[in-house]
């Protein structure tokens, strides 16, 4: 159960003005891949295995540091089911990354990430920066997707690459901080940053990287 004082940081974390840069993720996928669980264990580190499914879409805001500034994160989860498409696709627009999940044990899942590429394409900006994730890796008994399958399908739609499980804490951080990394070093190679999104001046080059890119877990 949460603490008072935990209670305290998340509502002044939401609220609280004094960060160096606001990025805008999106965490998108098919239903049921596990896209709020992933979130909640990033942002609450908590896991319920009770699948409710999104309705439309939610947020949560998180600030990370990263080489001594702050970045607030503002972090959408996405609700899977088509008839949400029109309502989630809306704030696609300039969002600076996104978190493109499938479930490693769902074929249907893996077969829908091409569309899904397709709609960053489509509906946000150029310079958007997207991770793939073949979540549920902890589930290995009933995978269907191999490692090999998602890394090649990430080459060639020139996305990085990671395996993670919500529920078993795999990964979830590290690809927050990959996907914050990208984010910067793209920032600090170009001028042409959206000033809606991005508070403050150019930062400088992230140094602080995050562990090198896992293609498999080790579960």
């Amino acid at each position: 159960m949460a603490s008072a004082a935990d209670s305290r940081h998340g509502q002044k974390d939401a609220s609280d003005q004094n960060f160096d840069y606001m990025f805008k993720l999106l965490v998108i996928g098919n239903s049921s891949v596990g896209k709020t669980s992933f979130l909640f264990r990033y942002s609450d580190d908590t896991f319920n295995s009770a699948f409710v499914s999104t309705v439309g879409i939610d947020f949560k805001v998180k600030t990370v540091y990263r080489n001594d500034k702050r970045v607030k994160l503002q972090i959408w989860d996405t609700a899977g089911q088509e008839r949400y498409r029109t309502i989630t696709t809306a704030y696609y627009r300039g969002a600076m990354g996104f978190i493109l999940m499938y479930d490693i044990t769902n074929e249907e899942s893996f077969s829908a990430v091409q569309d899904w590429a397709t709609q960053i394409k489509t509906f946000s900006w150029d310079n958007a920066q997207v991770i793939l994730v073949g979540n549920k890796c902890d589930m290995e008994d009933d995978r269907v997707i191999p490692a090999e399958n998602g890394k090649q399908l990430a080459d060639q739609l020139g996305f990085d690459f990671f395996e993670a499980s919500a529920k078993a804490n795999i990964n979830v951080k590290q690809i927050f901080e990959r996907l914050v990394d990208i984010i910067c070093d793209k920032m600090s190679d170009s001028m042409d940053a959206t000033p809606s999104t991005v508070t403050g001046s150019k930062p400088t080059r992230l140094t602080d990287m995050a562990p090198p890119v896992q293609q498999t877990c080790s579960c």
